[in-house]
């Protein structure tokens, strides 16, 4: 997982302290810069290009002139720099191949070091390591991603998983730990990839409520990082799930978790 960052800006007379990971994209006009961070918030400060280039780090990538993207919010780039958030940017389309590559070059780096680190080796020491998901009445799985030559998650393997994960997936235990998702549905949906990708790579915790072909089940799944190149995730059944109302504040908390997911 990585380190959590910071910046500090001056935001309308205000100190702002911006957790780095939380920052999508940065536009600029003059020395005026727009700080666009997840949520919708924007902050606008009096900085250069470069001042913020150095402040941010090298984990953004100058897609024009006055524009500086993070790497760990671009889903793909195509006619425009698409954000995972659904958000598409310009780019200098003469430099297309050299911002793609400046891309794979900095998800190659977080995956090259994948291989040296105190990942559990056999099921045994899996099911030691996750022992406290063994009787949990929700799914629970560690999955191992599977990254393509640039470096981009094309699929997963289960490493652990309780009984409540194969009741969900309908398979045995025996069968799905140590298989790869694309090996089990020949109908995998690549949608799940990239928040498993994100928080694999960049060490997030994200939430995902969509439907799920492969089991015809409408799910509920947290993902959030353990191993290097690995992730968990809690999965729920959302037919199963009920809401309860027990004060007068429930239901705001709940448009604020709304608003937050959209």
């Amino acid at each position: 997982m990585q380190e959590t960052k910071y910046i500090t800006i001056i935001s309308k007379r205000k100190k702002i302290v911006l957790s780095i990971s939380t920052i999508l994209y940065v536009l600029m006009t003059g020395k005026n810069a727009e700080i666009h961070v997840s949520g919708g918030k924007i902050y606008e400060t009096k900085m250069t290009l470069a001042e913020l280039c150095e402040k941010l780090g090298d984990s953004f990538i100058k897609v024009n002139r006055g524009c500086i993207v993070s790497a760990m919010e671009i889903h793909d780039i195509t006619d425009s720099v698409n954000l995972n958030n659904g958000e598409s940017l310009i780019y200098t389309l003469r430099k297309k191949k050299e911002i793609i590559e400046q891309l794979h070059t900095k998800q190659k780096s977080m995956t090259k070091s994948f291989t040296e680190n105190d990942t559990p080796v056999t099921e045994e020491e899996y099911r030691k390591c996750f022992a406290g998901f063994e009787n949990m009445p929700f799914a629970f799985t560690d999955i191992e991603m599977i990254f393509n030559e640039d470096s981009h998650a094309v699929d997963w393997i289960f490493r652990y998983g309780n009984e409540a994960l194969a009741k969900l997936e309908k398979i045995p235990l025996e069968k799905l730990i140590g298989s790869s998702f694309g090996s089990l549905f020949s109908n995998m949906d690549s949608k799940w990839l990239k928040n498993y990708e994100r928080a694999a790579l960049y060490g997030e915790m994200l939430e995902i409520i969509d439907y799920s072909p492969e089991i015809d089940t409408y799910l509920k799944v947290i993902s959030f990082p353990t191993f290097k190149g690995h992730c968990g995730c809690i999965l729920f059944d959302i037919s199963e799930i009920k809401f309860t109302k027990n004060s007068n504040d429930a239901e705001k908390a709940l448009m604020l978790y709304l608003n937050m997911s959209f």
